[in-house]
This record gives structure tokens, C-alpha cells and sequence, in this order.
């Protein structure tokens, strides 16, 4: 997950929004599962994160970047029907370039309708909102950021190998999401975060590609993680969130799919949503009581394997799971 003064609303921002909205009645008093809940373990889930955080931080021209993906374009194709790279050029705002790859996994890539369920497996260069100043210049595992939305995929994508959905599902995980500015630095001007995204959505890997919708996960292994209703994500496909929130509420999980406005955040969905022919919305865990809004771990070298917590990746892993079922 990616942060900049203009991609977020200040945290006393959001809590004004949350109070002066009308809200829809936060449905969690309620919490027992109305449905029988998929398949879905966490413990291999888990396995996932940490696969990702052993080889290293996953920074664009690194060593543990590139093992990496060899390693998810493997596992896409032992799970599904077809999976590659998309390779691409990231020219970051400091003005180097580098080698990126979108590493994409399809499920009956012939049938017209599907969905396409995201995440980005690379990791943050810099800590640079670690407390600690001499850390700041280190690269971070990202467990959270990034490898637990990798993680719930990739076994979303070994489930549905054994329960075969009714519609064709694209996992697409997008490199070179963050590695944008250090928030004190003076980049030039240009959409700088989220440049897998944005080759992907303006250079599809199959020609006129499109989807019912997409569903983008960041930072879903926090501990005892909450999920409010992202604004973008409201704003562009309320219908979908409604879904998806909706699902979460009859598999028990009302109190971490809060049904209340969150924040406003540019992350990898904001950019498919301006140059798809589709919306894609973001779930993504946010304290309205940091400071940051997220994780106390977040851009931090704290942000290990250490501080993942397999239920939350259970629940996420759950509900998308409930939503594909769904649909037909």
C-alpha cells in the first residue's frame, strides 16, 4: 500500500466524512454465519506470506524480486489454466527504469464473462515511516503490504483448482506498486504509485479484454484488520462493494466488514478504474485511530511475518471465495 499527502485524506478528513455521511446501519451486532462458508485454509495461506517474505523485500532489481516471481508464476500455473508474465518498463520517480512483470493466472480464459481479483506482490524500497530514522532508508518484507493479498489469492486459486467456478477469473498480481516518493521527498509531478496497474489497464494481456468487475486486496493480514467501504470503491461500484460486503455479512464477518464509509485512497483499483472499461474495487484494512490510517507496521521494517494474523486472512479469502460462487 502506497502513500502520499494527495492520495489520502487526512485521518480528521475521514472522521468528518464518517460522521457527516448518512450512513446505512453498520450491521454488527448480528455476527453468526447464515451461510456454510467455503473452503479455505488458512494455514496455507499463511505458508504463502511467508514463502514471499523469505526470499527478501521484493524490490524492483533485486535478487529476491526476481525469485519471487519466478515462484508465483509457478504457483499460478500449478492452480490454473494459464498463467504468465506481462513484462513492462517501471520508470519510477527518481528517474531510473526497471524491469517489472504483472504475473497474471486465468481460470477458462475463453469464457467471456469473468472477474479479475488483484493485489501487488512487490514490496516498499524504503521504511520510511519507521519510528526509528535509521532504519528509514531500508527495504521492507511487506508482508501485509502486499504479500498477504498475494497469499489469499494464491489459494483462492488453489480452491477453485478443486472447485471449479461457473465464470472465468483472472488473478492478476501488479508489480511496481510501491515504490513511489518518500513523503518528504520533491518528486516531479506524475502518477508515480501503482505502475503495474496502470500498464495493465492501458495494455490488457488479452485484446479487448473486459470484466464484470474487479476486486483488489492490500494489506488484509493485519491483526484483527477492519474493512470499511473504501470511497473510490463507492463511488465507482457501489453495487459491488454491496456484494462483497453483503457475502462477508452472511459468512459471520460483519464486524470486520464494517458497513461505513472508509478512507479515500489512490491505490492499484483507482488506476484500472480510469483506464478500464470495467470498476474494480479495494479491500484494505484502515484504522480511523492512526495516525497513518493503516497498520502501525505499515512502511515500517516491522512489517513481517510476525504481524499476520491468519484469521484475517481467512475471512478475506472466505468471502471472495462466496462472492465467485455467486456469481454465474
Amino acid at each position: 500500500m502506497t502513500f502520499r499527502q494527495s492520495k489520502y485524506l487526512l485521518l480528521a478528513l475521514c472522521c468528518l466524512l464518517m460522521l457527516g455521511c448518512n450512513r446505512q446501519k453498520n450491521k454488527t451486532q448480528d455476527t453468526k454465519p447464515t451461510v456454510t462458508p467455503p473452503a479455505f485454509d488458512m494455514d496455507s495461506a499463511y505458508a504463502f506470506v511467508k514463502a514471499q517474505t523469505d526470499f527478501g523485500p521484493r524490490v524492483l532489481g533485486s535478487e529476491a524480486h526476481a525469485k519471487c516471481a519466478q515462484y508465483l508464476v509457478e504457483k499460478l500455473a500449478q492452480y490454473c489454466d494459464t498463467a504468465f508474465s506481462q513484462d513492462f518498463s517501471a520508470h519510477t520517480y527518481d528517474g531510473k527504469s526497471w524491469k517489472a512483470q504483472n504475473i497474471i493466472g486465468s481460470f477458462a480464459p475463453d469464457n467471456p464473462e469473468r472477474v479479475v481479483l488483484s493485489s501487488h506482490w512487490d514490496s516498499r524500497p524504503f521504511a520510511d515511516h519507521d519510528p526509528i530514522p535509521a532504519n528509514r532508508e531500508k527495504a521492507i518484507d511487506g508482508a501485509n503490504d502486499g504479500a498477504s493479498g498475494v497469499a489469499v489469492l494464491l489459494e483462492v486459486a488453489r480452491q477453485l483448482q478443486l472447485n471449479r467456478p461457473d465464470i472465468g477469473i483472472d488473478i492478476v498480481l501488479f508489480d511496481a506498486e510501491d515504490y513511489g516518493p518518500k513523503e518528504d521527498d520533491d518528486a516531479p509531478l506524475g502518477e508515480w504509485w501503482g505502475l503495474g496497474s496502470q500498464y495493465w489497464a492501458q495494455h490488457f494481456h488479452k485484446p479487448d479484454y473486459n470484466a464484470r468487475y474487479g476486486i483488489l486486496l492490500d494489506m488484509v493480514g493485519s491483526p484483527n484488520a477492519r474493512f470499511y467501504q473504501e470511497s473510490f470503491s463507492v463511488r465507482d461500484a457501489q453495487p459491488v462493494v454491496a456484494k462483497v460486503w453483503g457475502h462477508a455479512y452472511e459468512l459471520g464477518y460483519g464486524q470486520n466488514f464494517v458497513n461505513q464509509p472508509g478512507g479515500i485512497i489512490t491505490d492499484d483499483h483507482y488506476y484500472v478504474n480510469k483506464y478500464a472499461p470495467f470498476k474494480m474495487i479495494d479491500i484494505i484494512h484502515y484504522d480511523m485511530y492512526s495516525g497513518s490510517g493503516f497498520d502501525p507496521v505499515w512502511h515500517t521494517v516491522n512489517d513481517n511475518i510476525h504481524h499476520i494474523d491468519k484469521n484475517s486472512l481467512d475471512m478475506v479469502g472466505k468471502t471472495l471465495l462466496q462472492v465467485i460462487k455467486n456469481e454465474r
